[in-house]
């Protein structure tokens, strides 16, 4: 059984078990998390698509860590102008574990 779910903005798939990466949620470690905009959900081949999301279905996950994510820089440079400049951030990322899928 997996689903396609809507968590800030992106779309994943997630089963049961499973641990990803999201961007930071406003919650603490160790707190549980409902997300309701599940766009379709396969229980083992009965497939239930949303128009948009699929009414009571939810996932349960488990937020397991808050932590940053590897460094990105942006480079920007104009040839013969003298002109370049460096840039970088780290993003901030949540790391959840899928407990349940009811759908």
């Amino acid at each position: 059984m997996y689903a396609i779910v809507d968590i800030a903005g992106q779309q994943f798939k997630v089963e049961k078990d499973k641990k990803l990466f999201v961007h930071r949620l406003e919650a603490s470690e160790g707190d549980s998390v409902d997300f309701e905009k599940v766009l379709l959900v396969d229980n083992d081949g009965a497939v239930s698509v949303g128009t948009p999301t699929v009414e009571g279905a939810k996932i349960t996950a488990k937020v397991l860590q808050h932590v940053k994510g590897e460094k990105v820089f942006v480079f920007k440079k104009k040839r013969r102008k003298t002109y370049q400049k460096l840039n970088g951030h780290r993003q901030q990322f949540t790391q959840i574990q899928v407990e349940t899928i009811v759908g």
